[in-house]
Parts: structure tokens; sequence; C-alpha cells
């Protein structure tokens, strides 16, 4: 869950510091008091792009960092291994947003990361609505995963997705082989010259290195020669000296033994010097200079760069690109028997597709109508008494990345009507509404941890706005979800309820957030039905927080 979120010079936000629990969060205020730099903070730090007119006025720079409490860490650690930052380990994942006047900073864990690595944290942490945010639900590839996450067919979808990636690649490799039947002498002549180029040098792909040291060597040899001579010299002429700082040292400890234990070295470094010398005399004597040798190391290390400049980057890339060139070259001449021998493959690897589909598509077909009930079913929870839902499965003329059908959600809210696609519904309010029924239907089955709605009670009317609240607080029981509201019926079932204020101080205007319990939400909820100090309100107010 998200447990602290802080906003500095953020809009009218100079500085905010906010702790949540998990459950529903409700936060309410009245209109302009900056409600909308809470999803605004919480987009920043989920990769959103920064405009530079969010930073407070006359400040350089606003700044957001979030604190998320993961108790499931393995994707979230995928993602940042794969993208090489150190793995999370305390069960805490910190993301922080700069957003400067000339430049933006983005860090996990206080290591510099990109945008792209936020936004996929993003996708794992937090789902955000709000009255304009649903395109995830009209989505047909969305659609799809949600109708996979009920029906539990996902590791029969990711089974499938494997099949149709070998059948892709091997129809691709087929299709490109039909293609070159006319292959000309030019493209033939110059593959066999490619292939015949890198295999002649019989490169392997770790000896780059060990050439270029001994081509240094070998280069440098009559100075190595001379450098390590003069040291096995140095040492040699200081060997009569070493033996009189022994017989000293000896007669030093005759006089006074206690000094014995700061001598107790001089014995093995004695030694090593000794050693030293005759390593530097045999190492320089073994050091012959061989002008053909050094000439075929040059030669060798020229072949690396002319390949490299022709065929890639390093010695690896090189000889992958003679692999493929070989492989396409045997293809041509080969031609009638490789694509006899493909196309056996495509079809064998079509039939396994097919039936791995066609189990897909039985299991999904179970859990459509069964889905599209219990979504109904909140819905008219939600207001839509006597409103339709169904999800449509479409078969597809030929295989596709997610099954052999496509999915379409389709919602009818007055009786006698035709159902449409939710993407044809134009009422930000039913669509709002529509997708909290979808997420309460697959609450056990979502696993994103923090859900936000951002006003998604908006164009609803006071019965409708409990059964908003009341769906949101049972979701709140799997989840944290946030929602800001301007609803009291909502944000009387929230188990926490912040209130957004403006503050003006020195002439400066100043967006807080603060905690409100007992007789202070009782006050809050007054005001947002709108009763005054009445009686009559305060009751209805102790009346929603029952």
């Amino acid at each position: 869950m998200l447990s602290l979120l802080k906003i500095q010079n953020l809009a009218l936000v100079e500085q905010l510091t906010w702790q949540l629990d998990s459950g529903l969060v409700g936060v309410t205020g009245e209109t302009g008091a900056g409600k909308s730099v809470i999803v605004g903070a919480l987009k920043l730090v989920l990769g959103e792009r920064a405009e530079k007119g969010l930073i407070r006025t006359g400040e350089t720079s606003c700044q957001v960092e979030a604190v998320f409490t993961v108790t499931d860490l393995d994707s979230i650690n995928d993602i940042l291994e794969d993208s090489g930052l150190e793995p999370c380990e305390d069960n805490q994942l910190i993301i922080k947003r700069v957003v400067g006047l000339t430049s933006n900073k983005q860090f996990v864990n206080n290591s510099p990361a990109t945008l792209a690595v936020l936004k996929k944290l993003g996708v794992e942490l937090v789902d955000l609505h709000g009255p304009h945010d649903h395109q995830s639900l009209l989505s047909v590839d969305r659609q799809m995963s949600m109708l996979d996450a009920y029906a539990g067919s996902d590791k029969m979808l990711e089974n499938y997705s494997q099949l149709f990636s070998e059948w892709k690649e091997k129809s691709m490799r087929l299709e490109d082989l039909r293609n070159s039947e006319r292959a000309n002498e030019q493209e033939l002549d110059l593959l066999k010259f490619q292939v015949e180029e890198i295999e002649s040098a019989d490169l392997k792909p770790d000896e780059e290195e060990e050439i270029e040291q001994r081509y240094q060597r070998a280069s440098n040899s009559s100075k190595l020669v001379e450098i390590s001579a003069k040291m096995a010299s140095l040492l040699e002429g200081n060997n009569q000296a070493l033996g009189e700082v022994q017989r000293a040292a000896a007669e030093l400890t005759k006089l006074d033994p206690s000094i014995e234990s700061k001598l107790e070295g001089l014995e093995q470094a004695v030694l090593e010097l000794q050693d030293l010398e005759s390593e530097m005399t045999v190492y320089s004597e073994d050091l012959e200079m061989d002008p053909e040798e050094e000439n075929q190391l040059a030669d060798r290390i020229n072949t690396f760069e002319n390949l490299k400049r022709k065929y890639g980057s390093t010695l690896q890339d090189v000889i992958k690109h003679g692999d493929e060139a070989s492989e396409r070259l045997f293809e041509i001449e080969n031609r009638d028997g490789v694509l006899e021998e493909l196309q056996a493959e495509v079809d064998e690897i079509r039939k396994s597709l097919t039936t791995a589909g066609k189990k897909l598509t039985a299991v999904r077909k179970k859990s459509t109508k069964k889905l599209a009930k219990i979504i109904a079913d909140h819905l008219k929870e939600l207001g839509f008494k006597q409103a339709a839902f169904e999800v449509d499965l479409i078969t597809l003329e030929k295989p596709a990345s997610l099954g052999l059908e496509t999915v379409d959600f389709q919602f009818g809210p007055n009786p006698g009507e035709p159902l449409k696609p939710l993407r044809q519904i134009a009422s930000s309010g039913e669509i709002s509404r529509v997708m909290l029924a979808v997420k309460s239907a697959l609450a056990d089955q979502d696993a994103t941890p923090l859900m936000v709605f951002d006003e998604i009670d908006a164009n609803v009317g006071g019965e409708i706005a409990r059964a908003v609240g009341e769906k949101m607080a049972v979701l709140g029981q799997q989840h944290q979800v946030i929602s800001i509201t301007h609803f009291p019926q909502v944000a009387g079932v929230a188990d926490q309820h912040f209130v957004v204020e403006k503050q003006v101080t020195k002439g400066r205007t100043n967006s807080l957030l603060r905690l409100v319990e007992g007789k202070q939400r009782v006050d809050e909820l007054v005001r947002m039905l709108g009763g005054g100090d009445g009686k009559q309100a305060v009751a209805m107010a102790k009346s929603l927080l029952k």
C-alpha cells in the first residue's frame, strides 16, 4: 500500500506529508481547495509527463516522494533488476520525482531511474481512475485480461502465447524463403563472400582481449626488457646491504630481546626481495623480441577491426552475422528441402496452437455468463436497476496473440434499447459506475494493491453515492482504496477521512491536508451536506458514519 506521500512546491502545496493506512481512505474538501494536487502528485511518481506549470510560483522545482509498503516483491524486483536497479529487501519501495525549470530527475530507492521504470512500477502498484480515466476498461486487450483473470486461464494463455510466438516466427521465415525464389546472383555472391570471409577468420568470441594484450607486450618488448633488467640489477646491487641489515638486526636482538617482535618480518622481506630479483631476471630473459610475431598479432587485430567495421561493433556481432548469413545461404541453396521442412514445422505448431486456443476458448466461454451476471448484479446495486451486461466472445479468422477470439464488454442501461460496447457510452457518470462494478466483480483476482478513484461519483444521486461508497468500502477490504469525493455518503464509509483546505499566509495561498476524526469529521460531513449547524444535518452526518 501507499504508506507515505510527501509533496513540496507542487501547485498550491508548499509542504505536505501524508501518512495513510490500509482500507478505504476518503479525501474531501471544497472545490478549488487542491484535491486534484493529490492525484497530480501520484501521477508524477507513476511516470506521467511533467509540466513546468506544476511548480509553485516563485520556486525553481517541485518534488514528490511516495513510499509503498510492498508484501509481494517478486514482480517489483523483476522490474528493478531488469532495469539495473537494486532489488527491494525490506518491503519498502521509495519513488521520488523532482521537476525543475530546466531538468527533471527521478529516483527509485535513492538510485537514478528512467520514466519508463516508473511507468512499469506504476502498472504494478496503482490503478487510477478519474472521470475520464477509463481507457483501460475500454481496451479490448484489457477486457480480455479481466476475463482471463476471472476464468483463471492465465497459465493457459501463457502456453498459447508461447506457441503463437513460435508459429509467427516460423511463418515469417517461411514467407521470407518463399519470397527469395528469385534470389539473384548478386545476393548469392554477397552471402557467399560474407560467409567465407568470416569463417576464414576463425573467430573466437573471447580472443580479442588476449590478442591485444599480447600485441601490447610484443610491441613494447624492448622497453619491458630495459625496465625489468634494471629492476633486477638494482635488487642484486642491494644484496650486500640487505645482508648487513640482517646482521645488525641479529646483534640488536642479542642486546635487547624485546625488539625481536619488531624485526620478525625482516627475514621474510629479504627472501621476497631476493625472489623478486630472480623473477625479474627470468622475465627479462624470456622477453625475446620477435618482429614476425608482432606483425602477426598486428595483422590479427587489423582483421578484427575490418570485420567489425562491416558486420558489427563486437566479435560476437560478427560471429552472429556470419551464422545468419550462413543459414540464409543454406536456405536459398537448399530452398525446396528447407521449404518443405519449414512448412511441416509451421503446420505442426499451428495444430498445437489451435488445440491450445480451443481449450482457452472453452474455459473463457464457461466464464462469460458468470462474469456478466456478477457485473450486472453490482450494476443493479449501483442504481442500474434494469441494466443488462454481456461479455461477448467474437471468433477471429486467424489466431491472434491473445487467442482465437476477441472480447467485447457490452452494456445496456435502459430496457428495450440494444446493448452497446462500453467504448460507445458517452456518460462519464455511467462509465464510472460500470468501471466500479467491474472492479468489484474482479476484486479477488485484481492484484493491483492501490486503487484511486478521483471523483468518479460525479453526476450521481444521493442514494447511488451511498452505494458507490459501500462498493469502495468492500474493495477496501482487499485493496487500499483512495477516494477523492464530493459526496458525504462516500466519505462517511471511509476508514480514514482527510480534508484538503486552503490557507492564506502572508498573502500566499497554501493547500493543507489534515486527518479528521470525531467531531471534526462530523463537522466536515455537515459541511458536505450543506446543513449549516442544524441539528438535523448533524444527525444525518452521524447516521452516515454508522
